[in-house]
């Protein structure tokens, strides 16, 4: 009886052994087949488990310098674009246009004469009138001068053109070149060949000739009409025009166009004045020398110096070839010797002296905008070029000074004990127009 509890007490413990063990292999099934959580996909058998990295942003990945590059890239084409839209409007009116800026030219040289009249008590309508008028009269005898000129001395001028070719056929033969009688009657017959070819072209070319003539009436005619309105309402013009610009930007911009216009006014005076030197001085040395329609000529220099650069070597070029046609070999290197001596100093003292740092461009940029110009509007476009460009110039400058300062009366000032410590800061310098005022 004593061993019958023993037994039944180890027995009892066995089997509570046996449940506990049950129970664990029980909770162990049971995590097993769990299913695994949805972010998380199970495993694979024999691999390490991938920890995904997150991608970087696609703008983060360009680099920076195609970044800038992508950015200028875009705005420089539709800058472009806008250039070419402009430039094809312009060339569909480019008779109004060209019209519109020579009455520019026209009136900021007469403008000066309109103030000096209204200085002295003459109204406005009068003031304009008398110097329209004056100013049309002028042009007008010029050109009636020339062209009298001209046939009054163009009988002269072929029989001495014609003895002039004979000189020089002699001069050739005569010369270390060893040019032959053959090689001479050769270069004429060509000549003759080459217009009798091209006649047709040359009849088309006098037909578009009466149509150009045609159209230069027709913008003549424009210009007078716009230099009236201008010399007479050219303030309320052009505060009607400021009211098209944005009221932000309206405060620089009116600033600029009065700076931008006495650029353009202090050029055109330059520029006569130059011009007119230039007429006198190498009029009167071909004159001397004996070159026939000295005063033609004089006007056609007066004339061609509003072309930058490429006028005066059209002029004077001009010169020298009538005074070799007209009066020999020894004329023409005297005439030369007489145009570059009066450029030289028109270059390098009367340009620097008369027009000054008010429409100072580089040369560069004068042949840049003078080739750019005739090749989009012919003569017109050369001659207003570069006063386009030098009027670009003072504007841009002028803006520029103006952000800058804007930007540090926007500046927020420090103020109480650190305010002693901070120094003034100096308005920023300026070169050119925009330093008046």
């Amino acid at each position: 009886m004593s061993r019958v509890p023993g037994w039944l007490g180890r027995l009892g413990h066995g089997l509570s052994e046996m449940g506990e063990r049950l129970d664990e292999r029980r909770a162990e099934a049971e995590r097993e087949e769990e299913p695994p959580p949805a972010d998380e996909p199970p495993p694979a058998e024999d691999e390490t488990p991938l920890v995904e990295t997150p991608r970087p942003d696609p703008a983060l990945a360009v680099p920076w310098g195609m970044r800038v590059a992508a950015e200028a890239g875009w705005r420089l084409l539709v800058l472009a674009g806008t250039v070419w839209v402009l430039m094809r409007v312009i060339s569909a009116v480019q008779l109004v246009v060209l019209a519109f800026v020579a009455a520019l030219l026209i009136t900021a040289l007469l403008q000066p004469t309109v103030a000096w009249l209204r200085r002295y008590g003459v109204p406005r309508g009068l003031a304009t009138a008398l110097t329209a008028i004056l100013g049309f009269v002028v042009m007008g005898l010029i050109g009636w001068f020339v062209t009298w000129q001209v046939m009054e001395n163009i009988d002269n001028v072929s029989d001495q053109v014609q003895d002039g070719i004979d000189e020089l056929r002699d001069w050739l033969l005569n010369s270390p070149f060893h040019v032959t009688d053959k090689q001479i009657n050769d270069i004429s017959q060509n000549l003759q060949d080459a217009i009798g070819a091209n006649s047709d072209q040359i009849t088309s070319a006098g037909l578009e000739g009466v149509t150009v003539v045609v159209e230069a009436l027709t913008g003549i005619l424009l210009a007078a009409f716009s230099t009236l309105f201008l010399l007479y309402d050219g303030k309320r013009i052009w505060e009607w025009t400021l009211k098209l610009v944005p009221a932000a930007a309206r405060p620089g911009v009116a600033g600029a166009g009065p700076r931008a216009w006495r650029t353009l006014t202090a050029y055109v005076r330059g520029t006569v004045i130059v011009a007119l030197i230039d007429a006198i001085f190498i009029g009167l040395g071909i004159y001397f020398l004996g070159v026939p329609m000295a005063v033609p000529l004089a006007v056609f220099i007066f004339l061609f110096a509003f072309i930058p650069l490429v006028g005066a070597v059209v002029s004077g070029a001009l010169a020298v070839v009538v005074a070799l046609v007209t009066q020999g070999v020894f004329t023409a290197v005297m005439s030369l010797v007489v145009v570059l001596a009066v450029q030289q100093i028109e270059g390098h003292i009367l340009q620097p002296f008369i027009l000054g740092r008010a429409v100072r461009v580089h040369p560069l940029a004068v042949v840049l905008s003078v080739a750019a110009g005739g090749m989009v509007a012919g003569i017109g476009g050369a001659v207003v070029a570069v006063p386009l460009v030098a009027v670009t110039n003072t504007v841009v400058g002028y803006l520029r000074t103006y952000s800058r300062e804007q930007a540090l009366k926007q500046a927020p000032r420090p103020r109480g004990a650190t305010a002693v410590d901070v120094a003034p800061v100096a308005p920023p310098k300026t070169e050119g127009p925009a330093r008046e005022e």
